[in-house]
């Protein structure tokens, strides 16, 4: 199938995050994905409505509506991991808001696909893997009810290897993202370019100086400031809007390459119409 629009909703990880570009913005999986469709489609179409540290309950009431409003060929959806991480978290209502989601969105038309995210090797992913485990059993549920789409990330070994992952420890990198648009391409049955689960090539572990050095920036740089969030009730996500949601109506828009031929990079698309 060809697909001639796209539209992403969720957190931080469809947003983008941490697939820096040299100008400050995301680029990550989902553009990643929609460059490469829009080079077989003249006239592509795409918006990204995902915004970091969203719970499925925002994504829900803020990107469900307008994503599904939009009658695109492919829409994906993930969301649900910033809940499950939480201290306290009622995993039976992440999942019904999920499937909510999930309805509302097939109503809209579409393909729709879903995902269970990858999980970093180390003591966050053991402490709420039988958390994720749950959500993920309920997203295949969710899948197999309503025709969508799953593409499994969580089984990836290659995406479990720490060198897939930002400095954060919570989002991929750069590779990472390359991956998983890799991963989503193929799931919606179109040619293969690489064998995205294939291992990174094997490495002598870093010694205990370089490790500790790392765990002193991580605590500093991301692990107090996210722990001060969650004390004052603040998100990373707070006062920001998608990527594709016009700042003065707060509604979503399209965007569009001049030249499908040679996208390039998503923040170079021109609003349609405009």
């Amino acid at each position: 199938m060809r697909y001639t629009s796209f539209v992403a909703i969720g957190d931080s990880f469809t947003e983008g995050m941490s697939d820096g570009l040299p100008d400050g913005t995301y680029r990550g999986w989902a553009d990643l994905l929609a460059a490469r469709l829009a080079a077989r489609a003249p006239g592509f179409r795409y918006a990204n409505l995902a915004v970091r540290g969203k719970l499925i309950g925002q994504i829900l009431d803020d990107q469900c509506g307008p994503a599904a409003s939009m009658g695109a060929d492919l829409v994906t959806l993930v969301g649900g991991l910033n809940d499950v991480l939480r201290p306290k978290c009622d995993v039976a209502q992440v999942c019904a808001q999920l499937e909510t989601a999930a309805e509302l969105l097939v109503k809209g038309g579409g393909q729709l696909v879903l995902m269970r995210s990858p999980g970093r090797q180390g003591p966050v992913l053991e402490r709420f893997r039988p958390r994720m485990e749950q959500l993920f059993a309920r997203i295949d549920e969710i899948a197999a009810r309503h025709g969508a789409l799953v593409v499994d990330l969580y089984a990836s070994k290659a995406l479990a290897d720490p060198r897939m992952w930002a400095d954060d420890r919570l989002h991929l990198n750069a590779e990472g993202h390359r991956r998983v648009a890799e991963a989503v391409w193929q799931a919606l049955g179109l040619p293969a370019e690489e064998d995205w689960d294939v291992p990174l090539p094997a490495a002598a572990p870093p010694g205990w100086r370089a490790r500790r050095t790392a765990d002193l920036r991580f605590a500093r740089e991301h692990l107090v400031p996210w722990i001060g969030r969650r004390l004052t009730g603040r998100s990373s996500g707070d006062g920001r809007r998608g990527a594709h949601v016009s700042p003065e109506l707060g509604t979503a828009f399209w965007v569009s390459p001049a030249d499908h031929t040679n996208p390039g990079p998503v923040t170079g698309w021109a609003p349609v119409g405009a």
